[in-house]
């Protein structure tokens, strides 16, 4: 017997139960592969790309330098190995993107002609997309009743750690080391510096947050100038750890700050789930609005003002500016980021999304693009269209002094506490553009046009 773990968004050994379950098919030597997809590579941003490229070459390292790389159509890549090695299964964590799923059913199809088992262990999601409905079976179409089934579900406990392994060496053909160049090149081409990638890092980032951070979640998670969230989403992103993992230790863990983070965990479980439910809603609406926008062609020069950052808007230039020199930004300001877009400029939120996605290390479809339409009003929220994101106020409130602008803005560095939120009240510095719109003028038009499709 001897099966293969094909991994992809689970770029780790610990709490894998995947793995768990292909070491007990094996019964001897395992093979552990990764397949570049181009499809999946191609259509990724330079970060992205190169984040993904910098987790697997640490997953090459957690898997004692024998983790098999290939370059291909899975459909194709796999069924090779399967006759190149005489493998009996192989054994994957459940995808539940849309492209996901029909790939990995092309795959089990494929291996079915040779008898070859195609086996789905766990998912990337502490409960798995599809399993929390309503009373009538229906999936959720709101988060709050969603979170509450979700926390009344349950998940299992992290899987046990697979201590013994005899993993087959893949070699250093040519396969293996043009796979290993495509990765290299990826990161040596990112314009931006990484974090340090892997399972061992995402681990170390998650004790510090849970011994040092924890505390003040709930209050400092909103406040984009201070080191106050986990920071684990572009760990998240590939599996280098798992939220059942975070759970477990969250189970242990007292006060706001716990309770909180679970919510934000649930968000993500429900986006998947909407998704999983709605596959068209990755790239349309999810609620049928006969809404007007301005076409982005039309509108040209004032997305390319948002996206680099120069709107006039401190808040909004900020996390635009941050976005683009770390490939993360703060939740609080991509609210705001995207509000902008879709409410003062009236652009349809698949630019953004687009734009985001090219940029973001945790660049993720069903989070990215469902938060998007969460804020441009057509997505899940129950009363989406009366929230008109204000820049200014949103900067008052969450960066009342200022300091995250003046760190991303630095045109506005010598503009003291709040007064950096309203630099035309102080005499606008030189090299900082004027406001590109009217916040209040826009506000009321978006409502309007809201108010029409509502009609």
């Amino acid at each position: 017997m001897s099966a293969l773990l094909w991994l992809r968004r689970d770029l780790r050994r610990l709490d894998l139960p995947a793995l768990g379950a292909a070491r007990d098919a094996a019964e001897g030597d395992l093979t552990v592969a990764f397949v570049l997809d181009p499809r999946l590579w191609e259509s990724a941003g330079v970060v992205r790309r190169a984040w993904l490229a910098a987790s697997v070459l640490a997953a090459v390292e957690r898997y004692d330098g024998r983790l098999l790389l290939r370059v291909g159509d899975p459909r194709v890549v796999l069924p090779a190995l399967v006759d190149q090695r005489d493998l009996t299964s192989v054994h994957v964590s459940a995808e539940t993107t849309p492209y996901g799923r029909a790939r990995d059913a092309a795959v089990e199809e494929a291996l079915s002609a040779d008898d070859v088992a195609f086996v789905r262990t766990g998912s990337p999601y502490a409960v798995g997309p599809g399993q929390v409905r309503n009373g009538s079976g229906d999936p959720y179409q709101v988060f709050t009743p969603f979170a509450r089934a979700w926390r009344e579900h349950g998940w299992p406990d992290p899987a046990p750690d697979v201590r013994s392994l005899d993993l087959v060496d893949p070699g250093r053909g040519n396969e293996q080391r043009h796979a290993e160049s495509m990765l290299r090149e990826a990161v040596d081409a990112c314009p931006l510096e990484l974090p340090t990638a892997g399972e061992e890092a995402a681990r170390r980032r998650w004790h510090t947050f849970l011994g040092e951070r924890l505390g003040n979640y709930d209050h400092d998670r909103d406040r984009p100038a201070v080191a106050g969230t986990t920071a684990l989403s572009p760990y998240l992103k590939v599996g280098a750890i798992h939220p059942r993992t975070m759970l477990a230790d969250l189970a242990e863990a007292q006060g706001t700050g716990a309770d909180r983070l679970r919510d934000e965990l649930a968000w993500r479980e429900f986006y998947a789930d909407v998704l999983f439910h709605h596959p068209r809603s990755a790239w349309s609406d999810l609620k049928r609005l006969d809404l007007t926008y301005d076409l982005a062609a039309d509108a040209a020069h004032l997305v390319e003002a948002w996206r680099t950052g120069r709107t006039g808007f401190p808040i909004v230039d900020a996390g635009m500016r941050q976005l683009a020199a770390t490939g993360w930004m703060h939740n609080r300001v991509r609210m705001i980021t995207a509000s902008f877009l879709t409410k003062d400029l009236h652009v349809w939120w698949p630019v953004g999304a687009r734009h985001f996605l090219d940029l973001l290390l945790d660049g993720d479809l069903a989070s990215n693009n469902h938060g998007w339409q969460w804020v441009a009003g057509t997505g899940t929220d129950a009363a989406p269209y009366f929230r008109v994101f204000n820049p200014v106020t949103q900067g008052l409130r969450f960066d009342p002094e200022g300091d995250y602008v003046r760190r991303w803005v630095p045109e506005l560095a010598d503009l003291p506490g709040k007064a950096a939120h309203e630099p035309w009240k102080h005499g606008t510095p030189p090299g900082y553009p004027e406001r590109i719109v009217d916040h209040a003028a826009e506000r009321r038009e978006a409502l309007s046009r809201y108010e029409a499709a509502r009609r």
